[in-house]
């Protein structure tokens, strides 16, 4: 028992950010399309350099990452989002 104890004591916990979530921003809204032309919550799925987070980052589901994926390239062809800063 005391083997065990020792083990995990040394155990870093997970970093405070982490935290388990069961369905991510986009299907708790119930929402099957995500806009392009929404540019303040395709803005909290870039960094400041422009560039998409990962799915793991954002905390999307698969298929939610692939919709918002498809929208922030459709508004970056439309100027709404830039490419690069």
């Amino acid at each position: 028992m005391r083997d065990r104890r020792r083990r995990t004591a040394g155990r870093k916990p997970s970093f405070p950010g982490a935290r388990e979530q069961t369905q991510c921003r986009f299907c708790r809204k119930g929402g099957g399309y995500i806009d392009y032309k929404d540019v303040e919550t395709l803005q909290k799925l870039l960094t400041n350099r422009g560039k998409i987070y990962s799915r793991k980052r954002s905390g999307n589901c698969a298929g939610c990452q692939r919709k918002a994926q498809r929208a922030i390239k459709r508004a970056r062809y439309m100027a709404l989002l830039p490419y690069a800063v």
